[in-house]
């Protein structure tokens, strides 16, 4: 028997990493590490800090294996994570097969939450279903960049008594959505916000690098922020070779 344990590991702070994140880590027999270039090569690090500040010991190893690419011009966006994804699996089942042993622990370390906008599990899950290997799994939650975004501007998600939605960049770009006057918004390539700059009852949060020393934060109404915004986000991605943010879409509410 082989077990994998999918540990979310927070949103940038290693302080972000949980108690049972931090017993789970101590569990682990090899970590596998997907290097997705050198531009984030700095998350790969993070992740290895995390390892040695929680763990009690030296008895793991790193493995390390090159991430697959996806296409991001591509006008198919689900056909495209399917292969993505079916990429991923092929490269999962060789670690598990090539670089555990029966008995052993591994483990994929997920950057925030692995049940947000992450497909470790669904991989995970389709091969332990293949009846290929005897396997068994597990998912750890972390504190994800939504619950990061909220307590760094010193802010709550929602209205009282009202809904909020938690979508993506290309989603927005298509309306703001009708049963929610929060939004949260990731994975936002293209600056879909400023589709709403126009509209005077929509406040943002926004935030990049949440919980790293790179972080950067805005808020204010969205009219007044939105050049500011993707200012910081050109020179942060020309500086960094990236960018990862998120924010909330909020619309004026006297319930407070």
């Amino acid at each position: 028997m082989k077990k994998i344990l999918i540990i979310g590991i927070g949103a940038g702070n290693p302080d972000y990493v949980t108690i049972q994140a931090v017993n789970a880590l101590n569990q682990v027999d090899v970590f596998f590490i997907l290097d997705k270039g050198a531009e984030k090569s700095r998350l790969i690090e993070l992740r290895k800090e995390i390892c040695r500040r929680y763990i009690q010991g030296d008895d793991y190893r790193f493995v390390d294996a090159t991430s697959p690419q996806w296409d991001r011009t591509s006008e198919n966006y689900l056909s495209t994570v399917d292969g993505l994804n079916r990429d991923k699996q092929v490269l999962f089942e060789r670690l598990i097969t090539s670089e555990m042993r029966d008995g052993e622990c591994g483990a994929f370390l997920v950057w925030g939450d692995p049940t947000l906008y992450d497909s470790t599990i669904r991989i995970i899950a389709t091969i332990a279903a293949t009846g290929r290997h005897d396997l068994e799994y597990e998912m750890i939650p972390g504190i994800s960049s939504v619950q990061a975004l909220a307590a760094r501007h010193k802010t709550s998600l929602n209205h009282i008594g009202r809904s909020i939605e938690i979508t993506t960049g290309r989603r927005l770009a298509e309306g703001f959505p009708n049963n929610a006057d929060c939004v949260v918004v990731m994975l936002d390539a293209d600056n879909s916000y400023r589709r709403y700059a126009d509209q005077e009852d929509i406040e943002i949060h926004w935030g990049a690098y949440l919980g790293t020393p790179d972080e950067i934060l805005v808020a204010g109404k969205l009219k007044d922020v939105v050049d500011d915004i993707e200012r910081l986000r050109a020179e942060a991605r020309l500086k960094n070779g990236w960018v990862m943010d998120t924010y909330l879409l909020r619309r004026s509410s006297s319930e407070l």
